[in-house]
């Protein structure tokens, strides 16, 4: 973060028309995202289901995404689940739907599916393009079956999104399904056909981040932003898919606050999305009420989740333009001469010069605000809640891959768990033991849902912006 913050520095040292210039183009592109909505935002009261497979499963951009609502919608409280099960193609999605999805009661669904239904070794074999064939024809009459199903709810909302790719062209090992990628690319476009026939809306993941790929092993070929296996994204991807969720939603340009205050007159210059009041210039002290509408979307610095290895905050290598359209708390104050500290509640937060703040800040970029620890209490309750979900997602994998093929779809007796003990020479089943001991009892399920809502409840009560006390002490 400091990064960005010394960035914006060197920016003030270029010359005012080149500086003019470049804010002119950055207002207009952020101008011209904030127009390209494909998808409406979500609203106050939305039950949204993100479908699919271990991408969505063990991977966290739904769990960003509903980061972002918390924090820059804090009034408008919503509810968001994890409906991604490890090794799916459209076929088992298909299966699970009224057990796993449905019964979820749903008014949006977002669905995703590619990766496996893709196929995987036989890429390296002697009839790739029989075989690619072959299952893309697969995925089209499955996904036709889940398409029927879909239709039959009219009162839901359907998302579809074109899954993250497969990395078929990154060099930092030799273990690749040549052209696999291709594949996903055809089945990707007969999902954007089929929302398009069904007034449905869509979101690609696939091409914007095959495009990240391409620009980044350009100047390093060993780079991919697909994980270490080249299938699943880390933190950072993670990151990335939900801004390009975020972006198609509109909400690019939609700052935190928009601050700007003249110090010698006194006067409130702009207030937008935010509330400043009792201004006073004492001694040449600069004192004001803030009170923005939003909160700062919190970067994460550590790797969470199974195997992953790169922090979220490392998306922004490749999308550094999520600061200023996802997460600007634009702060600006003019009239001043000379250098200030800012104080935050009296929490010093930096020291500027007048130049500099003139020309403006984003608070944002600086983890030590009040409000951004605020907004870090919240991810961490949200991570809280997204390891509790994790344990059902592998419940569900248990009981859509393992007992349903045994007829004992959430029978969870006795019988079942002998089942479960002789089925252990499987070790995706093997390794599930420990949960599957603890998740048969109804009580413990029951125990983990008030848990999760628990948690959900207490975001929306933190999650309410405060008012602060803005200090700029002039250094002498």
């Amino acid at each position: 973060m400091i990064i960005l913050v010394d960035m914006k520095k060197k920016t003030f040292n270029l010359q005012s028309s080149v500086f003019s210039f470049i804010l002119v183009l950055a207002g207009l592109f952020v101008a011209s995202s904030a127009m390209a909505q494909q998808v409406a935002p979500f609203k106050k009261g939305d039950r949204v289901c993100f479908v699919g497979n271990s991408i969505t499963d063990g991977g966290h951009y739904h769990s960003y995404i509903w980061l972002y609502y918390m924090t820059h919608f804090p009034f408008e409280e919503m509810w968001m689940a994890n409906c991604g099960v490890g090794g799916d193609t459209s076929l088992e999605i298909l299966n699970r739907l009224d057990g796993d999805v449905f019964a979820k009661r749903p008014n949006v669904i977002t669905l995703t599916f590619g990766m496996n239904d893709s196929g995987y070794f036989e890429y390296n074999g002697d009839e790739p393009e029989k075989f690619a064939a072959e299952k893309l024809a697969l995925a089209q009459k499955n996904f036709s079956e889940i398409e029927k199903r879909l239709k039959g709810r009219p009162e839901t909302r359907m998302i579809m999104i074109g899954t993250s790719p497969y990395d078929q062209t990154s060099t930092f090992n030799d273990n690749i399904f040549r052209n696999k990628n291709n594949t996903i690319g055809k089945i990707v476009d007969f999902q954007k056909e089929a929302a398009k026939t069904n007034g449905w809306e869509f979101v690609d993941f696939w091409a914007p981040m095959n495009k990240i790929n391409e620009e980044q092993q350009a100047i390093d070929p060993t780079y991919t932003i697909c994980g270490n296996d080249r299938i699943h994204p880390d933190n950072d991807g993670h990151l990335v898919m939900a801004y390009l969720f975020l972006k198609a939603q509109g909400m690019a340009g939609k700052k935190v606050a928009d601050v700007e205050v003249n110090a010698k007159s006194k006067k409130v210059v702009k207030s937008e999305n935010c509330e400043i009041t009792n201004v006073e210039n004492r001694s040449g002290v600069l004192t004001f009420d803030y009170l923005a509408h939003s909160l700062p979307f919190p970067l994460d610095t550590i790797p969470r989740g199974w195997e992953y290895r790169r922090q979220q905050a490392a998306a922004l290598k490749v999308i550094p333009q999520f600061m200023d359209e996802m997460d600007n708390e634009a702060f600006c104050v003019t009239g001043l001469k000379g250098q200030y500290q800012l104080l935050i509640d009296g929490q010093l937060i930096d020291t500027f010069t007048a130049d500099q703040l003139s020309a403006g800040i984003n608070l944002a970029c600086y983890r030590h605000t009040p409000q951004y620890v605020q907004a870090k209490t919240i991810m961490e309750l949200n991570e809280n809640r997204w390891e509790i979900e994790r344990q059902f997602r592998d419940y569900a994998w248990l009981q859509y891959n393992f007992f349903m093929k045994k007829g004992m779809l959430d029978q969870n007796d006795e019988q079942a768990a002998r089942t479960f003990r002789a089925g252990q020479d499987d070790g995706w089943v093997a390794a599930k033991r420990g949960l599957y001991d603890k998740m048969i009892h109804k009580e413990v399920r029951d125990m983990h849902i008030r848990q999760m809502d628990m948690i959900v409840e207490r975001i929306y009560q933190i999650n309410k912006p405060q008012v602060r006390k803005i200090t700029l002490t002039p250094v002498k």
